[in-house]
């Protein structure tokens, strides 16, 4: 059960600037945008999102749930993330931070087996634990803490980036691991996706547990000198989740949320579906070329000289 403790005010997540324009409120949720950067972050924001500890207890009734685990594993679940880390990494050494129930990296070793060396860490103990359970290996403890013994060919951050109170370090510290040519894939919710301008804060992803919120620009500011941006593109589309936040009334339920995530992917599996699938991606492809599709994919590959 997530018990609200002490809210704790915050300074630019990326710049450090303490100057901000209110930009939206949302229940006990406040965003406001960096004067100097533009970073749109939440502020103040409760501490069990900053040290992790919600993730910890949110971790066994949420992410090991019978419904969130069978559409986090299913065949099409990672279908994009896969396409786009294939492209830049056909092998080696891969870490996934934010690994969740390892959902990714079990689809990664189960369709290339034998080609990556897989690893995981997350601040959610159950989480791990399941990851662990299915063949994982995993690293407990605090990222930004991590000291390997050898460098990493790809980093990942799917969905994680946002729920950090310093998405800097993250990218920086995935910088100093990452071997020469190395890659650093990041996906975050797009703030200006078509969803967020349609939506608003009656957008369901515009949640407490989301305190950073990145568009292209803010993304690119992330990355140390060390890194150079190879790709960026807007990805994934739900009408779904526009047509019921509309006019919903309340916020979604964690369990709803599992459901939506299981219907979504029945739908992409039925065969019955493919004709509405291809006017879907089409519509997909669409907002991705104007950069309004819901979520932000960028990859930073690591220089060699």
């Amino acid at each position: 059960m997530n018990v609200r403790t002490a809210e704790v005010e915050r300074s630019c997540p990326i710049c450090g600037g303490k100057e901000t324009a209110e930009m939206m409120r949302k229940i006990s949720l406040r965003l406001v945008q960096c004067t100097k950067c533009s970073m749109v972050f939440a502020n103040p924001v409760d501490a069990a999102y900053l040290d992790g500890s919600y993730y910890e207890d949110a971790g066994k009734p949420f992410y090991l749930s019978p419904e969130k685990l069978a559409g986090d594993f299913a065949e099409v679940r990672f279908a994009r993330e896969l396409r786009w880390f294939r492209k830049f990494c056909r092998k080696g050494r891969v870490l996934d931070v934010g690994c969740s129930t390892g959902a990714f990296l079990y689809q990664l070793n189960s369709r290339w087996s034998g080609i990556y060396q897989v690893y995981g860490t997350d601040v959610s103990g159950p989480g791990l634990d399941h990851a662990e359970s299915i063949g994982i290996s995993v690293l407990p403890g605090n990222f930004l803490s991590h000291q390997p013994t050898q460098l990493y060919d790809a980093i990942t951050f799917w969905a994680t980036l946002e729920h950090v109170a310093q998405p800097e370090l993250f990218v920086q510290k995935a910088a100093s691991i990452l071997a020469p040519g190395g890659c650093c894939f990041i996906l975050v919710p797009n703030f200006r996706s078509l969803a967020t301008r349609l939506l608003g804060s009656r957008y369901r992803y515009i949640l407490p547990q989301h305190i950073n919120y990145f568009n292209h620009k803010t993304l690119r500011l992330l990355a140390p000198p060390s890194l150079q941006e190879v790709c960026y593109t807007s990805t994934h589309f739900n009408p779904l989740v526009i047509a019921q936040d509309r006019f919903r009334k309340s916020e979604p339920a964690d369990s709803e949320r599992a459901h939506l995530l299981s219907r979504t992917n029945a739908m992409k599996a039925n065969p019955l579906l493919t004709p509405i699938r291809w006017s879907y991606s089409l519509s997909e492809r669409a907002l991705q070329l104007a950069e309004l599709a819901d979520n932000s994919l960028i990859v930073f590959e690591k220089r060699t000289e």
